[in-house]
């Protein structure tokens, strides 16, 4: 899945993407859970969770009621690293639990510790600007990919956003879908 990944994101030929690449190459990107408890929390879960986001995204796309005119290497930017500002956020810790026999033992879990806290679309449009060129549309995907989700004072700038770029929506919705269909 890493090969697969990285082979989408080299294709866009974006000025800067092996910047980027090697960035994501020093991070606990391809190991990070997708979250601490909702879904994708395991190992890998973080890379799982943005390659189902893309094959949903596209198809999402492809089947539209509305006409979406958005090339295919926005489409690989935006779902393959919407969740970029995951990267070192989670870390291990440990608690105790009962096991099957009732004996207590230490377990480990995911928890997290935000190095960066810049909030989460915001966070990862400004990841990864660093390295590479986002188009607006790429940038307002990013952003408000979480949806409703967002605090209620944001629900009008976050209509007014999908209402600008469609596409906002789907990713939102390829986001959900991902995260309660597939449990990544």
């Amino acid at each position: 899945m890493k090969e697969e990944f990285l082979r989408l994101l080299k294709s866009t030929n974006r000025e800067g993407i092996d910047k980027l690449i090697e960035f994501i190459e020093k991070t606990d990107f391809f190991k990070a859970p997708a979250s601490t408890r909702f879904h994708g929390n395991y190992e890998g879960g973080l890379l799982e969770h943005s390659m189902k986001v893309y094959e949903i995204l596209k198809d999402k796309v492809e089947k539209s009621i509305i006409e979406i005119n958005t090339s295919p290497e926005s489409l690989i930017i935006i779902a393959l690293l919407h969740d970029i500002c995951k990267a070192n956020f989670y870390k291990v810790d440990y608690r105790n639990a009962k096991n099957e026999l009732g004996e207590w033992e230490k377990v480990p879990y995911y928890t997290i510790e935000d190095t960066i806290p810049y909030g989460h679309g915001e966070k990862s449009v400004m990841m990864i600007t660093e390295y590479i060129k986002l188009t607006s549309e790429e940038k307002y995907c990013i952003r408000w990919h979480m949806g409703f989700t967002e605090p209620k004072e944001l629900y009008n700038t976050i209509g007014q956003a999908f209402k600008k770029y469609p596409l906002a929506l789907l990713v939102n919705e390829a986001d959900l879908e991902a995260t309660y269909f597939f449990n990544i």
